[in-house]
This record gives structure tokens, sequence and C-alpha cells, in this order.
């Protein structure tokens, strides 16, 4: 591939960036999802639901079925739905001060993901990212699934902000997420025109 060839993928790339599910979303699993783009190429792609709270399972709870104890004091970190593939698989999306030795992905300049339990011993001892948020499974797309869905208008794209990402309040991510795109959530249509 020339220069120009690689310039247009990677300006095509997706990875980064957040997809918000269309009010038409017909998969209830992913219905007013917002999803942070961890991996994006010709060869597919893969993401994290980031406003999907798993409200019955607790990381406390996990790290008792892994068997790690939690050092005094250690906060519990939200637990996510992170899509329907691998869902006994954890990923940890974080601040990018963090970083394992094996196993972390810079995701952005300030986002990175890291899919080893080494992350999860840190958070637990005190010693991880300042921010995160652990996901259980992941959203997978295979090459040119994605593009077509977001064709056949099942998808917004935006740059991803660290507020929306991280915070709290998840029943507000998916409206905040159209409102820095300057979409008025109440007036967006399910489907799509055609000229």
């Amino acid at each position: 591939m020339n220069n120009l060839g690689a310039m247009e993928a990677q300006d095509t790339s997706l990875t980064g960036k957040l997809l918000i599910a269309m009010p038409a979303m017909d998969d209830p699993r992913f219905a007013h999802s917002v999803i942070y783009m961890c991996a994006h190429s010709a060869d597919g792609g893969m993401g994290l639901i980031v406003n999907k709270p798993q409200y019955q399972i607790h990381f406390s709870d996990l790290l008792e079925q892994m068997g790690i104890k939690k050092a005094e004091g250690v906060r519990d970190i939200r637990v996510h739905f992170g899509g329907p593939v691998d869902q006994s698989r954890g990923f940890v999306l974080h601040s990018s001060e963090y970083s394992s030795d094996v196993g972390t992905l810079e995701v952005a300049k300030d986002i990175s993901m890291t899919a080893t339990m080494t992350v999860i011993e840190d958070i637990a001892k005190g010693n991880g990212p300042e921010t995160s948020m652990l996901a259980l499974g992941y959203a997978g797309w295979g090459p040119g699934q994605l593009e077509s869905e977001i064709a056949h208008n099942g998808w917004l794209t935006c740059d991803a902000h660290s507020d929306i990402i991280f915070g709290r309040t998840n029943d507000h991510k998916w409206s905040a997420a159209l409102k820095r795109m300057g979409i008025d959530p109440l007036l967006l249509s399910g489907s799509a025109g055609r000229a």
C-alpha cells in the first residue's frame, strides 16, 4: 500500500471514536448503546459498550471469585456489559497513565484498554489506573460489517470524550453523546432518508 492508501485507511478508522446507536436499533443488546471503539481496521472492529452497567455484578464479588484480595479503602469500579461476545472475559478501559507490561493497548492519547489479570490485581491493591471501568464481553464486527451497519443508518459516530466514557450517569450517556454532536435526541429519526 502506498503512503496515500495508508493515510486513507487511517482516516477511515473508527479507533478511539464513539458509536451511538440510532433510535431504530432493533437489537436489544445495542439499543441506546454508546460504544467506545478500541480497534477498527479492514479486518473488522472491537469496542466496549460504556453505558450499560451490570448492577447485579459488583467488582468486590468478582475479586472474591478470582481469589484476589482487595486492599482496605480501595473503591469498587463499575462493571458494565461490554457486549455480547466472550462475556466471561473482562476488559478494563482506563486513563492512559497506567500501563501493564503485557496486554495494554493505547487506543487514544488519553485512553487505553487492558485485558489481563494484572490490571484487576493492581486496581484491587490501589495501584491501578486513576480512572477506569470494567466491561464483561465486547462488541465485535467482521470485515465490512460495521461499515455496512453505519451505511444502513444503524450507528452515528463522533469523537470520544472522557466525561461520556467514564461519567457516572450511564442513563444519560446516549443523549449526552448526541448533544455533543449538536443533535437533539428527541428530534432524531430512526429511518434513513433517500434522495
